[in-house]
């Protein structure tokens, strides 16, 4: 019988193309002492969004068009508690005509595998009519610059 624990080792930090440093915060821990599951869910939509404001690739406010989540997933290794920084990897790892799948790494400090990886499905559609709608030019470039 396999062992369920190994079947996906964590990854290390040079399978991701890019990164931003988030610092815990005391709430974010639970009655446990680690932080909660659902604080890493928020911490990769916190870095790819921010990522994509930064490259200019974002406009939430008043674009034309936005990024839907539409498949999410996530593997714990190691806990990640307050007060550490967690690097948080980045990387493209399918691209579709109006879709792309995030990758994203959580290292604690400076350690040099993943605390835990996860993913998630953009499909990009019309802010009004919310159809999907091809990526533009300019974020099937900067994607492509990130992808695995």
């Amino acid at each position: 019988m396999t062992d369920p624990t190994n079947r996906f080792p964590p990854g290390r930090r040079d399978a991701y193309r890019t990164f931003l440093a988030i610092a815990t915060r005391w709430m974010d821990n639970d009655p446990y002492g680690h932080m909660n599951n659902v604080v890493h869910y928020s911490l990769f939509d916190t870095a790819v969004n921010r990522w994509l404001i930064e490259q200019g690739l974002l406009d939430f406010r008043d674009g034309e068009q936005i990024g839907l989540v539409v498949e999410t997933g996530c593997r714990y290794f190691a806990e990640l508690a307050f007060p550490d920084i967690v690097n948080v990897g980045i990387r493209v790892g399918k691209l579709g005509s109006s879709s792309v799948r995030y990758e994203v790494g959580l290292f604690r400090n400076d350690e040099p595998t993943a605390a835990a990886e996860g993913f998630f499905v953009h499909v990009y559609v019309d802010r009004v009519t919310r159809l999907p709608t091809p990526l533009s030019e300019k974020l099937r470039a900067a994607l492509q610059g990130i992808q695995s």
